[in-house]
């Protein structure tokens, strides 16, 4: 075998053109989709495009359009948390059916970190999208402040404070509000809540829900504040709630990952569910039926925010306005064993 092999050559429009015995200017418009060419001509470079090998240079003609034909997908989460977290998955496969069907590209990043932070907004910076779909974003974020400063197309998963751009969300108080009413007209008299994530607009949402179900019998000292949607923050959050009130007999959990981890800091507690404490949480992910008993909860269709949120990213890309008045989804309960 010789030591430099000769490497081959990239077919051309050219070699498609002389292929097909059509100009260039015809495969130029077929290969950008554009219309008034013959079905036979179109056909004849088709054809050819196969035979030669031909592939287009997608990053010359971006180049020209000034278009990456990419969307970058941003999750503010620690690592783990995103891998554990099946409500996240489920935003992302929904944002990626979308951009896919407009053949765009998603970028897949985490921001776990400041060093992240300072390198996701320099990626930002060098205009390697067109715009971006930002998942649990907080008050004051950096990455926000970037993505407003550069003007980019940009749709957010909730709702952080102060946030001008487009967002697509659920209704957070309505819906915790919801289920924990539910759950008080079990009987139960000592509600707790394992409130998580009261940096951000849905964490904040929830625990005012919770609040407003319960009127006048609210404790304050019966919610336990926990950084974290994860199972081990359900699991510790639970630990205490139970120290500081051992006669508690119904818990909401903010998540559902947060609800199992309560489940098993009951399970450890000796305290049988939903017989002695009744538990709900909200999400209705993959978490909601591993668990036994399984989890009643609040269904928020996590891939229709994801789909939401890319389109609305495409049509800002095409020139439309953003939605900045939100676009809401709607929620349902969901009763299930664990109340």
């Amino acid at each position: 075998m010789p030591e430099n092999p000769t490497r081959r050559k990239r077919a051309t429009v050219h070699d498609v053109a002389v292929e097909a015995g059509v100009s260039r200017g015809t495969v130029s418009r077929v290969v950008n989709g554009e219309r008034y060419v013959s079905d036979e001509a179109r056909k004849a470079i088709e054809a050819a495009i196969v035979k030669v090998g031909y592939v287009p240079n997608t990053a010359a003609r971006n180049l020209v359009m000034q278009r990456t034909q990419a969307v970058a997908f941003i999750v503010h989460e620690p690592g783990p948390l995103f891998v554990e977290d099946p409500n996240i998955g489920e935003i992302l496969l929904g944002a990626n059916a979308a951009l896919s069907d407009a053949d765009y590209q998603m970028a897949s990043i985490l921001v776990d970190s400041e060093r992240d932070t300072e390198r996701v907004a320099r990626f930002l910076r060098g205009g390697f999208v067109d715009g971006v779909v930002m998942v649990s974003a907080r008050t004051n974020d950096p990455i926000t402040r970037v993505i407003e400063q550069l003007e980019l197309p940009a749709a957010f998963v909730g709702h952080p404070p102060g946030l001008t751009a487009a967002w697509v969300g659920i209704d957070n108080v309505g819906s915790a509000r919801a289920v924990t009413e539910r759950l008080v007209a079990t009987g139960r008299r000592r509600i707790g809540m394992i409130a998580a994530a009261l940096d951000r607009d849905s964490g904040v949402d929830r625990l005012q829900g919770f609040t407003e179900a319960l009127g006048d019998r609210f404790d304050a000292d019966l919610v336990e504040s926990v950084p974290l949607y994860s199972y081990s923050a359900g699991v510790d959050g639970m630990r205490a709630l139970l120290a500081r009130h051992p006669d508690l007999d119904g818990v909401f959990a903010a998540s559902d990952a947060v609800a199992a981890g309560a489940l098993e800091s009951l399970r450890e507690a000796g305290r049988r569910v939903p017989e002695d404490v009744g538990v709900v949480g909200f999400d209705d992910s993959a978490w909601a039926t591993r668990t036994h008993p399984a989890l009643s909860t609040v269904r928020q269709p996590a891939a229709g925010l994801g789909r939401a949120a890319a389109l609305s990213v495409l049509a800002q890309i095409r020139g439309e306005e953003p939605a900045v008045d939100g676009i809401m989804v709607e929620t349902s309960v969901v009763w299930r064993g664990s109340a």
